[in-house]
């Protein structure tokens, strides 16, 4: 019998713990010396902040995307103001994930 509860998509209970979450897929996935916490939720991830370059936001990009099943697409107008800062990404993904 097939219930709602059979829901592939990893369950969040607030924004903060979904920045935690995407914090450490990032930090995973480009085997960062930083913790979760270290990394503010607006501080950019290009240049400054966090140092990202453009290959590092591909790969946060597929991540993302195999994680929570969002197509980010390398073409978008909207790249530069989603991966600007971990709060804008983790917004973007809470923001497809309901729909």
């Amino acid at each position: 019998m097939n219930t709602m509860q059979d829901n592939p998509k990893p369950t969040v209970s607030s924004t903060a713990d979904l920045q935690r979450e995407v914090a450490q897929l990032m930090i995973e996935s480009l085997n960062l010396e930083v913790t979760a916490d270290q990394i503010r939720p607006d501080d950019p991830l290009y240049g400054d902040g966090l140092g990202l370059d453009s290959i590092d936001v591909l790969e946060v990009a597929l991540v993302v995307s195999k994680r929570y099943g969002l197509q980010l697409r390398s073409d978008s107008e909207d790249n530069q103001h989603i991966f600007s800062s971990l709060r804008s990404l983790a917004d973007y993904i809470a923001a497809q994930r309901t729909h």
